[in-house]
């Protein structure tokens, strides 16, 4: 997941000041980039994982619970409003939602997943006591799906006609549509351009560079990107330095006991 919060922290800076560009400095406190509510829900959806050791018949529940604790802790990260009225509930319940929330959180699915079935069953688990939009449940699946089969071997030809052919047709370049492309937090209108962004990439930061050059919901497209690219490429060794200092004392506890129980991805990929 830490392509996920990579993606997030750089895209952060540009979510209201939207940049036409990849010609950009990646990751600098000093320049505005920070933790948004996209690295605060993953590491929520990570949390519930860890939580289940490996018995995903609760995951719903637990990632529930696990979003609301960690929601209620970062309460200025930056939550769309009927999450953050969500996020209060006693007994939350969904909300017809085909926001891109659900694209942008579900990395750790495709990462803990032990097939593309399984893939499928978490990201479901985790999104329907939200997002549960027909939209929003194939965003997400569409997302852990590429995930697990970049992890597991799948070039990057693999992954678009593995996508084309049972979500979404990307058939448009990021030159055609930057132009005219404008800020956007529905699934429909951000997610194929995410997989769009990892497609026309040559590495990890090229990918994210992609996705933020949209100049549309910056933070969230180079979130969901960044862990699609991280399964594909894994994550340079500069980058994962620089951005760690961004997590603190509890949202690292929790990046790190998903390393130490899923390994890191670019360790296990091919």
């Amino acid at each position: 997941m830490l392509g996920a919060i990579i993606g997030d922290v750089a895209g952060s800076r540009f979510e209201w000041e939207p940049l036409k560009s990849k010609d950009f400095t990646l990751l600098s406190r000093d320049l505005g980039c920070r933790l948004t509510d996209d690295s605060v829900m993953t590491l929520a959806i990570a949390d519930a994982i860890l939580a289940c050791e490996g018995d995903y018949s609760d995951l719903g529940r637990r990632a529930a619970a696990s979003m609301q604790a960690l929601g209620r802790a970062y309460p200025q990260a930056g939550y769309g409003g009927r999450f953050a009225q969500w996020l209060t509930q006693e007994d939350p319940k969904p909300y017809h939602s085909y926001g891109n929330g659900a694209a942008m959180r579900v990395s750790p699915c495709g990462f803990a997943a032990s097939s593309l079935e399984e893939a499928v069953a978490l990201s479901r688990a985790v999104t329907e006591v939200t997002h549960d939009h027909p939209e929003a449940m194939k965003a997400a699946e569409a997302v852990a799906s590429a995930i697990y089969l970049a992890r597991t071997g799948a070039t990057l030809a693999d992954l678009r006609a593995f996508i084309e052919a049972n979500y979404y047709p990307i058939d448009f370049t990021l030159d055609q549509i930057r132009p005219g492309y404008v800020f956007d937090v529905s699934c429909q209108g951000s997610v194929p351009q995410a997989f769009a962004s990892l497609f026309e990439s040559t590495g990890y930061e090229d990918a994210i560079r992609n996705g933020i050059s949209l100049g549309g919901d910056s933070d969230t497209i180079a979130a969901i990107t960044g862990g699609m690219a991280q399964a594909l490429y894994g994550v340079p060794a500069d980058l994962r330095a620089q951005v760690l200092p961004f997590l603190d004392r509890r949202q690292r506890a929790i990046f790190d006991r998903f390393e130490a129980v899923f390994g890191r991805p670019e360790e296990r990929s091919h």
